[in-house]
This record gives structure tokens, sequence and C-alpha cells, in this order.
């Protein structure tokens, strides 16, 4: 897992910014997670820190396509 803060959602896409300064935008997060981090409406999870782990998804039908989804979050010990 890896530390990031959780930046905005918009249109869909989730941003994060990890803290080697990357920022990653993920297109996916696993319904188990939104189930416990409502990441579309709720404000006050914004600029909070999460341990976070995700996967690179790709579509056998089209070899350009490269997607990220989050597979666990969880607040910091």
């Amino acid at each position: 897992m890896q530390t990031a803060v959780f930046k905005s959602y918009e249109n869909g896409f989730y941003t994060f910014l990890f803290n080697n300064g990357g920022e990653m935008v993920f297109e996916e997060v696993h319904p188990r997670v939104l189930k416990q981090f409502d990441l579309q409406n709720d404000d006050t999870l914004i600029d909070q820190t999460f341990r976070v782990s995700f996967v690179e998804v790709y579509d056998d039908l089209d070899e350009d396509y490269l997607a990220y989804r989050i597979e666990s979050m969880k607040l910091p010990l």
C-alpha cells in the first residue's frame, strides 16, 4: 500500500497525490471501497490521507486501453 492524499472527484475520475509527489487519476474504485468512503459526495474526504492499493486494468479488445482501479483504501494508523 502507498500513502496518498485524495484531491478530487470530477466527471468520474478520482485524483490522488502520492507522497512521492506524483499525481494519479483513477477511473475505477472497487465498490467495497466506495461503500466505506463516499469519495463522490463527501467533501470532508478531500485532502484526507489514505493508504491506497491499486491495480492496472487492461482491455483485451483494445490494446491501447489502460486504466487504474483502487482496490483498497484505509486510513493511516
